[in-house]
């Protein structure tokens, strides 16, 4: 009898217990390689373009075209004091959201009240790297219960998730100059490896290359150089062998360039690894390979490389700037798609590059397919249909004795896109119309922690060389600066635009429920008809200026859009090298800033610090 009795006091704390069990279970779903190939089939975003693919398309449709207009904040959370513009995409899982901010700070609050669970700070020693374009980190990984932070000093780290208490941290950078290299782009996790690429190619001497880490300890297991070394030296690779031919002069001494610091997408059933890689180092030919010295393509700068995860091999390569003079990196968002095009099902990988054009390549071959312009375009004529290399105008090279304004300054750039598989569009935030002027300095020289871009300063002596204005071609759209274009990748179309964006700062997602968001660089919140374009939401998120792309996740039943935004306060003198001013210190970023429009109203008070805002839907703010 007290044995019958006993059992049934027993029952409802067994029960309990089993609940327990379950919600834990459910709390510490492991973020493996299972999940990260499997994302899309999720309601998380556990990787920085939400999928390996990095499409930032997300299957919830819970916020669709009748509802989006009751989006509210539901609770903010501020990020930091800041220093720079917010980069980062907030990743989500297991009911917490983790991001990083300014300085590499990073963090971890609960996704359902905004309450902090932990922080970390690397603290960065003031000085101790050299930034181009502000104080800026792009994302975080996550894996098997760590959260992997590229600190912008050079620094990879892997902390605790639960906790955030450091469980390893390695330094990815070379000893020597490592003031001139720096992590800002968002790692990822392939295999049981941590993949990073580094920036710094503006500052010599800088050689490039992408790096895989083991992921339980910080092994380094390989190191994919961008430009070959020394000539005088073995060659690390058969690839660095094949590059140095297309090499003249003595570049080494400068280290070539081709830092790689945004896009990145990765095959998992090919195995292969796609990056991007920017400018050479100096900007000008004559400078970077001799005065008068044959044009060289000076591979792999301006590429899109594709990349053995398991050994680092190089397995193709496309050149969309050969011998760059422009500084048209192709670190710009990359993203795979299955694509139904000309009646034939295509893997592919596609691109819209600061050079203006819309690359669509076969991903697995490397295969030029099509390539459009989004913008005007007159540093090139067009694209050979075979191979799709640039035809590139002889007016458009430039030197110390004659300067040039091209088009475009910068199509596109860091703000991130979306593609929405149902519409068949790639939602691309990019500059409708922009130019630049180069002219070759005739006094170079190398100055230890000052940009060593090669180009003609205001400040020179006598008078300036004439400019040649080529003329361009392509999309006109009058009178429009930053938009959101709604591009169909299979027939290289435009099927619509929004007036407003720019082609850096905030970006694009895409959702089940016909929506396309939008975070503009001037702080709007944005939202359209994915297959129409008919705006259906704005809202002002209190930021006018610094603003990350969209995420979105599904929490308990109910759906959420998150996104961080704001400079806040600028770093003080010499706390990076050179001292870092806005606008940003290298100047076709700055004048790209400028070209894509001024943010709306009167300047906000420099007490509105950096923040990560969560909205959903009929929301009562916190």
């Amino acid at each position: 009898m007290q044995i019958s009795r006993l059992k049934w006091r027993l029952m409802p704390f067994a029960v309990m217990v089993f609940v327990t069990g379950m919600i834990t279970a459910r709390q510490t779903r492991r973020v493996d390689d299972s999940a990260l190939k499997n994302a899309e089939k999720g309601a998380d975003w556990v990787t920085y373009g939400r999928t390996y693919s990095e499409q930032r398309y997300s299957p919830l449709k819970q916020i669709d075209t009748t509802n989006v207009s009751r989006l509210g904040l539901a609770w903010s959370y501020e990020v930091g004091p800041g220093g720079g513009p917010q980069e980062a995409t907030p990743l989500l899982a297991n009911g917490v959201l983790y991001g990083i901010t300014n300085w590499s700070i990073t963090f971890a609050v609960d996704a359902r009240t905004g309450k902090e669970i932990w922080r970390y700070n690397p603290e960065v020693v003031p000085g101790s790297v050299r930034l181009c374009c502000g104080v800026i980190s792009r994302g975080i990984a996550l894996y098997e219960g760590k959260v992997i932070v590229p600190v912008v000093d050079g620094r990879l780290v892997a902390l605790d998730a639960a906790t955030g208490k450091v469980l390893w941290s390695v330094v990815t950078v070379p000893k020597e100059n490592s003031q001139n290299y720096s992590l800002t782009m968002a790692p990822r996790v392939m295999k049981g490896k941590v993949i990073i690429g580094n920036a710094g190619a503006e500052f010599a001497p800088y050689r490039g290359y992408l790096a895989a880490f083991d992921v339980n300890n910080g092994k380094e297991l390989w190191r994919f150089y961008t430009v070959p070394g020394d000539p005088s030296k073995p060659f690390e690779s058969k690839a660095m062998e094949v590059a140095a031919k297309t090499w003249s002069g003595e570049w080494w001494k400068y280290g070539g360039g081709g830092s790689m610091w945004d896009g990145m997408a990765y095959d998992p059933d090919a195995e292969l690894v796609y990056v991007g890689t920017g400018n050479g180092l100096p900007w000008p030919q004559e400078v970077r390979q001799g005065k008068g010295s044959q044009r060289l393509d000076n591979l792999y700068i301006t590429s899109i490389l594709a990349i053995d995860v398991n050994s680092g091999r190089l397995k193709w390569h496309y050149q969309c700037t050969p011998g760059d003079e422009w500084d048209y990196d192709a670190i710009q968002h990359l993203m795979l798609a299955d694509i139904r095009i000309n009646g034939r099902d295509r893997k592919v990988i596609m691109q819209v590059n600061k050079n203006g054009y819309f690359y669509v390549l076969d991903r697995i071959t490397g295969e030029f397919i099509s390539g459009e312009p989004v913008a005007p375009v007159s540093w090139a004529t067009g694209l050979d249909p075979k191979t799709g290399r640039p035809k590139i105008n002889p007016d458009a090279y430039y030197s110390s004795e004659r300067g040039v304004t091209v088009a475009p300054l910068q199509a596109h750039n860091t703000a991130q896109m979306a593609f929405n598989p149902a519409t068949g569009l790639v939602y691309v935030p990019i500059l409708a119309a922009s130019t630049f002027s180069f002219t070759a300095t005739p006094n170079f020289q190398i100055v230890p922690g000052v940009q060593t871009l090669g180009l003609r300063g205001p400040g020179e002596r006598g008078q300036a060389p004439p400019m040649s204005v080529p003329q361009a071609y392509g999309p006109v759209r009058p009178g429009q600066r930053g938009i959101l274009s709604a591009w169909d990748p299979a027939t290289q179309k435009e099927r619509w635009f929004a007036p407003v964006g720019g082609q850096s700062g905030g970006g694009a997602l895409s959702t089940a429920g016909n929506l396309v968001f939008q975070v503009t660089p001037q702080g709007r919140l944005m939202a359209y008809t994915a297959d129409k374009g008919e705006k259906l939401l704005d809202i002002a998120t209190g930021q006018v200026a610094g603003m990350g792309p969209p995420m979105t996740y599904l929490l308990d039943g109910k759906q959420y859009i998150a996104l961080m935004g704001g400079i806040g306060a600028a770093p003080a003198r010499g706390a990076v090298a050179p001292p870092f001013a806005l606008p940003p210190v290298e100047p076709t970023a700055a004048a790209a800033q400028q070209a894509q429009g001024p943010p709306p109203g009167p300047p906000l008070p420099a007490a509105v610090r950096p923040r990560l805002y969560v909205y959903t839907l009929d929301a009562a703010q916190r």
